[in-house]
């Protein structure tokens, strides 16, 4: 049983370390791209390699979780010949079903707004993406040596990040709010009274609890200094008691907290119900709510990314500069290449294990009331975060900052 275990967790650390390495690969391409066409490539390479892929898996892991901790066997019957592979074919079959069903639009609908919804849903945190480090900068020519951090000669390196703006996370509350009108209009443009209120409640609570996400990162700037989130990654460094879950740890537990109201996740999931709930897109089949189905997962997976980048150190490693492993006087030299491999292994589990959390509090908590929602947005969550926000302005003036 022991041997079955560790087995499996081999696969999987080989797996996260070749798709590791993958995006570290498809990064270092790009060196020798023109500027105007590298940072797509970039985008399209962690949308497609990592973002993608981990969202698809999610749907599956979901069921497999929940069932889990049901008592029940969960999804295990998708199969190409013999080979079910733990129910991993089911996303799989999900898509083709999805795809293949028929895609239907009410008489009354208004045709153009009920085709728009699910792209403003999905197309804006697909664009939000841009913004996330989700490595360190490479340097082609010191791929096989030690890296020498003070060497006065070196050009810029290679950025694992496509977008870097001084006003990165604005940037971030911005795009997403786009996609507050997709929930919406979805609603108004099913011509359906039940979708209607479900809108009405997507974008009440969405709008509710964006307020808070803003205010708790506020402090979070007044400590670091900057919104740029590859800033806040190396203002973190690798040393863990300096990272953002340590020195603003109340504002980790209500953005954390906003951000799964945000995606509409449990225990926040009543715009959308699925068996208690008429939701927002009752109206829609096929590929168009697919679209509004794989955004819920996608957005898990960016809320772990920018908990990740802010709180957690983004790609730094514990104790790995950028030579290598040092630690009390210890240290443990290593080539350019196995650093950078071990800092985007190192987002990625972060970035799984965040996504691993947020499943278990959709399966572990029950579903708010409204007025408890509203409650919890504006009567707790809200004071809190500006409360939040005051004390550490003013620890910040006192140590003279």
């Amino acid at each position: 049983m022991m041997a079955r275990f560790l087995l499996r967790v081999s696969l999987v650390l080989g797996l996260l370390a070749g798709l590791a390495a993958t995006l570290a690969a498809a990064a270092l391409v790009t060196a020798w791209l023109p500027a105007w066409l590298a940072a797509p490539v970039k985008w399209l390479a962690l949308v497609l390699v990592f973002v993608m892929p981990v969202a698809s898996l999610l749907t599956w892991a979901e069921r497999r979780q929940s069932a889990m901790m049901q008592d029940r066997l969960g999804p295990n019957r998708a199969n190409i010949g013999r080979v079910r592979a733990w129910g991993l074919l089911h996303f799989v079959a999900d898509a083709v079903k999805m795809i293949g069903k028929e895609d239907f639009i009410p008489g009354r609908a208004h045709r153009g707004l009920f085709s728009l919804a699910p792209m403003l849903a999905l197309a804006p945190v697909l664009i939000a993406f841009a913004i996330i480090p989700f490595g360190p900068d490479i340097y082609p020519d010191e791929l096989f040596t030690v890296f020498d951090k003070w060497r006065p000669d070196r050009e810029g390196g290679v950025a694992m990040q496509m977008f870097q703006v001084d006003f990165g996370l604005i940037f971030y509350f911005a795009i997403l709010s786009i996609s507050n009108f997709g929930a919406t209009i979805a609603g108004w443009a099913s011509y359906n009274k039940w979708a209607l209120l479900g809108g009405l409640r997507a974008s009440s609570q969405m709008m509710s609890y964006e307020v808070t996400m803003g205010l708790s990162l506020m402090g979070v700037f007044l400590v670091m200094g900057t919104l740029e989130p590859g800033a806040m990654v190396r203002w973190q460094g690798h040393n863990p008691v300096y990272w953002g879950a340590v020195v603003q740890l109340p504002a980790l537990i209500l953005f954390f907290t906003a951000a799964i109201a945000e995606t509409k996740r449990g225990p926040f999931d009543l715009p959308e119900g699925e068996s208690e709930i008429v939701g927002y897109f009752i109206e829609y089949s096929g590929i168009r709510w697919g679209m509004f189905f794989l955004a819920e997962f996608i957005e898990i997976v960016f809320i772990s990314m920018v908990v990740a980048t802010v709180f957690f150190g983004g790609w730094q490693f514990p104790f790995l500069d950028d030579d290598g492993f040092k630690l009390l006087g210890w240290a443990m030299y290593l080539d350019h290449w196995a650093v950078v491999v071990l800092r985007v292994l190192a987002f990625v589990l972060k970035v799984i294990a965040l996504c691993w959390l947020q499943l278990t509090i959709r399966w572990t908590l029950p579903r708010f009331r409204p007025d408890q929602l509203m409650t919890l947005g504006w009567k707790r969550l809200l004071p809190l975060s500006l409360l939040n926000l005051m004390i550490t302005a003013l620890v910040t003036l006192w140590l003279g900052r």
